[in-house]
Parts: C-alpha cells; structure tokens; sequence
C-alpha cells in the first residue's frame, strides 16, 4: 500500500512538473532574422538557451531570456532555425524537433519578402503560418502563437534590383505586416509583434538611420548590418526588446539605461535608452505594455550579466 502511495505521489510530481515546465516554455521558429545573422547577436550566450539543431546559436531568443531573467521571470527558451527559409522549410524538415514537446509560447516567422520565389505575395505565408498553428495545436490546443512582422529590407527598396524597388522603407514595412495580419487571422493567432513598425519607428522619429545606402548620419543608428539585409546588434536588440515587451506584458523601459546585454554588446547608455524607448512607444500605441520605466532596480554603472 505504502508502494502504491509512493509511486502515485510521483507520477503527480512528474506531471506538476512537466506542467510547470510547459508554462515557461517559450520556442522561436524562424530564419536568421531570429539566429542574428551579420551580429555578435548570433552566438551570444548561448548557453543560455536550447537551439534543437545544436548549432550553437543564441541570437535573439538569448536575448529574450537575458531581458526575462533581469526582470526577475523564469522562461525555458528554445529556437529552431534555418538560414533563408519560410516557415514551410519547418513544415516539411522539422517538425520531428518541434513536436518533441508541448510549447506554451511560440514565436514564428516566415521569410523576409513573404516569398523567395514570389516576393511581395502572402499566399504561402498564410498557409504555412496555418498550418504549422495547426500542427502546434495538436500537441498543446492552449499554445501562445505569436507572428512575427519582420522589418524592411534597405536592399529591397534603394537599389534597382529590389521587389520594392521604386518604393519606400515605410510601403515595404506596411505589405510586410498586413501580410503577417492576414496570416495571424488564418492561423487564429494570439497576436503579431510589431518588429518592423518599431524599426519604422526608430527610423521616424531620427533614433536610426533609414537609408544605409548614402551614409549613417551622424548620431543615428544603422540598425542593418553590412549587407543591408539582415540586422545589425542595434536592429536586433529592438527586435528583442519587442518581443519582451509583448511576451511579458512588461515596459522595456524597466530594464533601465544599465541593462546587461547591452552593455555586452557595447551599446552607450543612450543607444539603449533610446531603443527601450522606441519598443514601449510602439508597444502602448496598441496598449499592450502599461508604463513602468522604473519597475527593475537600476545599478549605478552597467555590469556584465549573471551567468
């Protein structure tokens, strides 16, 4: 009888805990706009998280759980990734990794043009976001979905050869995320984080530069890399910071001018207050974040994060 208790009383504990496991889950499916291609992004602290392909990447979800784990919240991050891929790469190639568990959050996005083959067309990722929620949905029904609105390409809309070509950072930015809206309806998903609008932001309002190609003005950030193309360590510390703010319903501001990773990452105290600045404006343009600068306690000079 004794036994009999003991073995119940366990089985209880293993699903409390896989339960309390699953609550803090949070997996990122994506290219490299999420592994921080062209940055320091991209293999930093990559300890910190689980990439399913064992390739070592920290990128943005590392960054996720650095702003989580300052605000004092537990999460379990993963990523799965792909260079150069939609979400249909996942769909045909990785869903064995993916299905390992039940994922309480996940955040997805598809390619960078909404088609390799046919930019400027959200057909397919409409359908892929669909199914893959779908396919998310049988292992956990109550999954958190976010799409995530990826930012506009300079290397799209400045030279001759682009899909965007003859139209501006702000059309690319606006296609891009009604495209994500329309997948999001399709897909029945808990919502889009506006990543490319708080890019646009930073570009509007003089934080960033919004055209590489003749010259980063002085006192903006350029928040493409080299190419253009993909981000550079400013571009996806914004894309970061979104992310936090929506997951966590906090104020990114809280993470105040000393925050850790920028501080890694060799950012000024300006640059990361401006970049808080521009995730909380466009966060509580749709009230999704509550103001709260100063929630964190703020240390006097910045220090290296926690390992």
């Amino acid at each position: 009888m004794k036994l009999a208790l003991g073995v119940a009383a366990c089985l209880i504990l293993a699903a409390s805990t896989v339960e309390a496991q699953s609550q803090n889950s949070v997996l990122f499916v994506g290219n490299s706009f999420t592994f921080g291609a062209g940055s320091p992004v991209r293999f930093y602290r990559s300890a910190t998280v689980t990439d399913l392909n064992n390739e070592g990447i920290g990128g943005v979800p590392a960054l996720f759980k650095s702003f989580a784990q300052q605000a004092g919240l537990d999460f379990d991050v993963y990523l799965e990734t792909e260079p150069g891929t939609g979400l249909d790469f996942h769909l045909e190639n990785k869903l064995g990794a993916i299905g390992r568990r039940e994922w309480h959050t996940v955040v997805m996005h598809g390619y960078s043009t909404l088609d390799a083959t046919k930019p400027r067309d959200p057909a397919k990722l409409v359908d892929t976001s669909k199914r893959m929620a779908e396919f998310l949905r049988s292992r956990n029904p109550d999954v958190q979905l976010y799409l995530m609105a990826t930012w506009a390409r300079a290397d799209q809309t400045y030279p001759t050869t682009g899909a965007w070509t003859g139209h501006s950072i702000d059309v690319m930015a606006r296609d891009v995320r009604d495209a994500y809206d329309k997948a999001a309806a399709a897909a029945s998903a808990t919502g889009v984080l506006p990543v490319g609008e708080a890019w646009l932001r930073a570009m509007r309002t003089g934080v960033a530069d919004d055209n590489p190609y003749d010259g980063i003005e002085a006192g903006k950030l350029n928040l493409w890399t080299y190419d253009h193309y993909h981000a550079s360590a400013h571009g996806y510390y914004l894309e970061a910071l979104t992310i936090f703010g929506v997951l966590t319903k906090r104020d990114p501001r809280s993470l105040g001018e000393n925050e850790c990773s920028g501080f890694e990452l060799g950012f000024s105290r300006q640059e990361v207050t401006a970049l808080q600045q521009i995730a909380f404006d466009e966060l509580a343009k749709t009230n999704t974040v509550a103001a709260a600068p100063l929630v964190l306690p703020r240390p006097a000079t910045p220090e290296r994060c926690v390992q």
